[in-house]
């Protein structure tokens, strides 16, 4: 479904939620894990439910592994622990971002393990209206994660604007997954801020494409470590972010502070 209107359209968009998720309260709490023992110790064993996370894309042109990771993200709210039910998943967008990224491809939403049936893509005028949406779409139980896009930095995206995301997302327990491109970090109340890149990825038998890679960067975790880096893919069967099987060499990094014993991280060099 993709609603294309102003803030006006909340209404619908709101009775639209509700029925897909049957009306029902999914609200949880606690956190959701990654399924890589390195990256979830680092951030305490899982993403925080009902907290905002920031993800920015490397470069414009990582883009489109940037929405990959978000939706990832949003796919292990969904499915982890107590939420493990279907459930929706709602895409806000700004116009100008639609027009950069183009729309999302089905197929490859699907080939990672995503439904593009269950996603309702709904795209706002401007920055302001985005916000509101996204405010509102947070206090909705029925949801377990939203993802919320935006191109460039509008003054509007400020503090402010992010403590307002966060106290509606503890509000119903809903992730807020602030998906940032063209775009620098700025002071926030995310719990967590990722960059994303593409990475190469190992090809499969018969020289088929690989499984989607990505170079993550933690760049900010409340009350953690941070700096830290991995390079990951994708396992689709195993719905989990994994070591891929990249020739070369393996260096160590280890995670400062009291995460260092189960946060050992690697960088694999593409050979």
């Amino acid at each position: 479904m993709c609603v294309n209107d102003s803030i006006s359209a909340l209404d619908a968009l709101r009775a639209r939620i509700d029925r897909l998720g049957d009306g029902r309260d999914r609200r949880v709490s606690g956190s959701f894990s990654a399924g890589h023992a390195g990256l979830d110790a680092a951030i305490g064993g899982g993403l925080a439910r009902g907290r905002l996370h920031e993800v920015f894309g490397a470069e414009p042109e990582d883009a489109g592994s940037a929405s990959a990771f978000t939706l990832l993200l949003a796919l292990l709210a969904e499915t982890s622990g107590e939420a493990a039910q279907a459930s929706p998943l709602l895409w806000l967008r700004t116009d100008d971002a639609m027009r950069r990224s183009g729309m999302p491809y089905g197929p490859g939403l699907a080939d990672m393990g995503i439904d593009p049936a269950g996603i309702i893509l709904a795209v706002m005028p401007d920055a302001l209206a985005l916000l509101r949406a996204a405010a509102d779409a947070l206090r909705c139980p029925a949801l377990c994660a939203v993802v919320i896009e935006c191109w460039g930095s509008p003054k509007i995206l400020d503090l402010t604007a992010s403590r307002r995301l966060t106290l509606a997302a503890e509000s119903a327990g809903t992730t807020a997954l602030l998906l940032r491109m063209d775009a620098q970090p700025s002071p926030s109340t995310a719990e967590t801020r990722w960059r994303i890149a593409a990475a190469p990825s190992a090809p499969l038998a018969a020289n088929a494409p690989g499984h989607s890679s990505f170079d993550i960067d933690l760049l900010r975790r409340r009350a953690g470590p941070d700096g830290l880096a991995w390079r990951l893919e994708w396992n689709r069967d195993q719905r989990c972010f994994v070591e891929p099987p990249l020739p070369g060499a393996v260096v160590p990094v280890p995670a400062p502070g009291p995460a260092a014993d189960g946060g050992a991280l690697a960088l694999g060099a593409a050979g």
